[in-house]
């Protein structure tokens, strides 16, 4: 198995890095500040082709492998992680599920736009009583016919209130319990939906993140994704490829947090020296990049079997799993690393630890990722 990047994708990863800089870095301490959504930033996102990334070229997007993606991912992370959650949502959930269990319609109706970041798209499966137990839904989709009627209340949905289109889990028919779960395709704008209140989170605040409420929403039934009964694997499904965007984002976290932390040791004196002479923050900074190398293959390796097309269910949540505590482990050090100024907004390195605690929580908690793994090894 070879990880040398080929010279097309050192060009796309040269382009994201070049992004993030240029795009991304300058005015991300406001942004964080006022919780402001990064519209314009998303705009130019979508003229360069992220936010469709791994969605074929017919229906708009960039038809590149996943290894792509998650470079991409990486790059915008080091710097704004509330940024690279929208990329990631739009590709691994929203897109990807299109593209894989869509019909030929939904894909021109929904999936060209998304893909070409014309508009973008949220994932809604969390709710108030169930977040990572995806089979104890309470939000209903009651079969009418030719339409459901849909009622209930999701949370935590990133683009919640920046998305157009919603992929909406729901329980259809509770005696079948996770067999009587649909997935439907809910847009903006539909009688009876409302975008409930904007979260005030700890990390990721340029991301939007609002409950959702639907209030006797009427879906057309051509709105189904695939058959009937179908939408708890269809979550588990997308779900499986979201890990691998969220280990990269964790990654991303790590790598950004790192690189201040080897740049302002080298510059920072102490007892004479810079304070990358002393042993104590050589060996910290020896474990850190010990810890990222570690994670970056994980990911790359669940990437590969994605675009391998071997099952990926485990080095997904493996790659998620450790590099969302690396993540959090680096951007601690990072902080400690910079003494008093790892305090101070400046530095950038506590926005990054606060984004990074995150990372342990989405897409599954690491506890989460434990059972998925134990469960593979296990054969249960």
């Amino acid at each position: 198995m070879d990880f040398t990047l080929s010279e097309e994708q050192l060009m796309i990863q040269e382009a994201a890095r070049d992004f993030a800089q240029n795009e991304l870095l300058p005015g991300i301490i406001e942004r964080d500040d006022a919780q402001e959504f990064p519209a314009e930033q998303v705009k130019k996102m979508a003229e360069l082709g992220f936010l469709g990334m791994m969605v074929d070229s017919k229906y708009g997007g960039s038809g590149l492998d996943t290894l792509s993606y998650v470079l991409v991912m990486e790059e915008l992370s080091k710097v704004d992680a509330s940024s690279s959650v929208i990329v990631s949502v739009n590709n691994s959930l929203v897109c990807w599920g299109l593209e894989t269990f869509g019909t030929e319609e939904q894909k021109q109706k929904y999936l060209t736009k998304l893909a070409t970041g014309e508009i973008i798209g949220a994932f809604c499966l969390s709710e108030p009583e169930a977040g990572s137990d995806a089979t104890s839904q309470k939000t209903t989709a009651i079969d009418k016919g030719d339409h459901y009627i849909l009622n209930g209340t999701k949370n935590w949905i990133t683009n919640g209130n920046s998305a157009e289109v919603y992929l909406v889990i729901a329980q259809t028919n509770v005696e079948k319990r996770h067999k009587g779960i649909n997935a439907l395709i809910v847009e903006k704008g539909m009688k009876g939906f409302e975008i409930g209140p904007k979260e005030n989170k700890l990390g990721i605040r340029g991301s939007d993140t609002h409950s959702l409420l639907f209030n006797d929403v009427k879906v057309p039934k051509e709105n189904r994704i695939a058959e009937d009964g179908f939408g708890f694997k269809f979550a588990m499904k997308t779900l499986a490829g979201g890990r691998i965007g969220i280990a990269a984002q964790a990654l991303g976290i790590a790598a950004g947090a790192y690189e201040l932390a080897l740049k302002y040791s080298k510059e920072r004196k102490a007892f004479g020296t810079e304070i990358s002479n002393h042993q104590a923050i050589a060996f910290k900074l020896a474990d850190m990049h010990t810890k990222i190398q570690a994670a970056r293959h994980l990911v790359y390796k669940a990437a590969w079997d994605k675009d391998n097309g071997n099952n990926y269910d485990i080095s997904g949540a493996m790659a998620k799993l450790y590099a969302a505590e690396t993540a959090m482990e680096v951007a601690v050090e990072a902080v400690q690393i910079h003494g008093g100024n790892g305090f101070v907004k400046d530095y950038h390195v506590e926005r990054l630890m606060r984004d990074a605690k995150i990372t342990q929580i989405y897409e599954g908690t690491s506890e989460i990722q434990k059972i998925v793994i134990s469960r593979g090894i296990l054969k249960v």
